[in-house]
């Protein structure tokens, strides 16, 4: 999936990593998963956008990847 915020280079931006856990299909959440495990920063990036949408019942794939992004950074 083409993603509105990805730009070429090593890091994603915030936005980026937003789409891709709100639009984002299989594929793009495994390549997330493996950033998100192999770089730090990514960990935290993602944590700190779900955290944002901690108060929104809805938002359950933001919940899942917090939950996952705070034991990668455990």
């Amino acid at each position: 999936m083409k993603h509105r915020h990805l730009q070429e280079g090593p890091e994603l931006s915030s936005a980026a990593i937003d789409d891709i856990i709100e639009r984002g299909g299989w594929e793009d959440w495994l390549a997330l998963r493996d950033r998100t495990d192999a770089d730090r920063s990514t960990a935290e990036r993602v944590l700190r956008v779900c955290e944002a949408r901690r108060a929104d019942p809805y938002a359950q794939r933001h919940h899942l990847w917090r939950i996952y992004a705070g034991k990668a950074l455990a």
